[in-house]
């Protein structure tokens, strides 16, 4: 089962549909362009049935195999928004929209996916059905829980489903996949230090909301260093500070801080999310100052089902003869409500030497689009064999 000999066949095509993609980003839900576009595809290509409007703009293929005798249902699925970051990697077919661009990569999942629709339509050496998932608002906006909520996996009747994400900076079509936690659970957090502004010539006269912030900065660090087991993945990031201070010699009333707490375990989780309450509270109190904490609980940890990650490694080694055992990933990633609804498992494929994700000279690499539809085909098949 390697590489596809049809998937060379339709590079050059399949790239010019990823850099057109590419070209026209859409934000979260805001994919009425690229549904659109997915959509017209899966039908010339022969999709038994095309769902749009799953998810708000989410769309789902049906392709039935050769023979439905097994009557076993496989979904596939591929994100397809983008980021609100400028685009800086000068490429021709770069961003047309300011402020917004494919950083992550999923013009090239959505295509790979799409190509191996295409595939499945012309060939059908499967026996029962593929459901091929195109799905908006992977990027903060938890997408796959809408669909989910919207009975995607029962109303087309899905019994495993896949995902895929490309890696740049790792070998260039070499696979990696874990069973078990994968992907990190990833929460965020605003606080709200109050204390009691006045003039900078005077801070006796304050409670200084800057200088608690500051302490509060590095009293949070304590939760991975001093409370959490040393054994496990905790990661918290205070990423922005903001204050309403607008001229040099005002302290404060206020100043806020916010960022991201990611873990692999439940318990871990909860245990960070009561530190950081507990912290904040005693570290400002001790300033004269008060906390507001909000907690926006987000993406559960993505937990690839064991037997399914079997197989998804074994067709990954067969595609590229490269399958490595992945390391925990701290990033975050919506796949894992389906993974909560179905059995399944989410693999990642190296992209070769490039920008990292979520960078502004980021860009996929199309030499990797055959690996990745020669995956989701192999899946297939594999899973619903004649």
């Amino acid at each position: 089962m390697p590489i596809r000999n049809r998937f060379a066949e339709l590079q050059p095509e399949l790239a010019a549909l990823r850099q057109d993609i590419h070209a026209h980003p859409e934000l979260r839900f805001e994919c009425h362009r690229t549904a659109a576009l997915v959509a017209e595809r899966l039908r010339a290509w022969g999709c038994d049935e095309v769902v749009e409007g799953i998810g708000v703009t989410g769309v789902v293929g049906v392709i039935h195999g050769q023979r439905r005798s097994s009557g076993r249902v496989v979904g596939l699925r591929a994100d397809m928004d983008a980021l609100p970051i400028h685009e800086a990697t000068g490429k021709p077919y770069a961003s047309i929209h300011h402020g917004k661009m494919h950083a992550c990569g999923h013009d090239g999942h959505t295509t790979m996916l799409l190509g191996a629709a295409r595939y499945l339509c012309e060939t059908r050496r499967f026996d029962g059905t593929v459901v091929v998932i195109f799905q908006p608002a992977e990027e903060g906006g938890a997408g796959a829980k809408v669909m989910c909520d919207a009975g995607l996996m029962t109303r087309f009747g899905i019994e495993e489903v896949y995902g895929m994400h490309n890696r740049p900076g790792h070998p260039l079509g070499e696979f990696n996949i874990r069973a078990g936690a994968f992907y990190a659970a990833c929460d965020e957090f605003r606080i709200t230090v109050e204390g009691r502004g006045g003039h900078a010539a005077k801070p006796h006269a304050t409670f200084d909301p800057t200088v608690t912030a500051s302490h509060l900065i590095l009293a949070l660090q304590t939760i991975a260093s001093r409370n959490a087991d040393p054994t496990q993945n905790l990661v918290l990031s205070v990423c922005g500070v903001r204050s309403e201070a607008q001229a040099f010699n005002v302290i404060p009333q206020r100043v806020e801080l916010r960022g991201t707490i990611r873990t692999h375990d439940a318990a871990l989780r909860a245990l960070a999310a009561e530190r950081l309450h507990a912290i904040c509270e005693a570290t400002c109190a001790a300033f004269g100052a008060r906390a507001d904490v909000e907690f926006l609980e987000g993406y559960p940890v993505m937990i690839n089902h064991p037997a399914q990650t079997a197989i998804a490694r074994q067709v990954a080694q067969d595609v590229s003869g490269q399958c490595q055992e992945a390391g925990y990933n701290m990033g975050g990633e919506d796949f894992s409500y389906m993974l909560e609804e179905r059995p399944g498992a989410y693999i990642v494929l190296g992209a070769g030497p490039g920008a990292g994700l979520h960078h502004p000279e980021y860009d996929f690499n199309d030499e990797i689009i055959p690996y990745g539809c020669s995956w989701y085909v192999g899946m297939a098949e594999t899973r619903l064999p004649l």
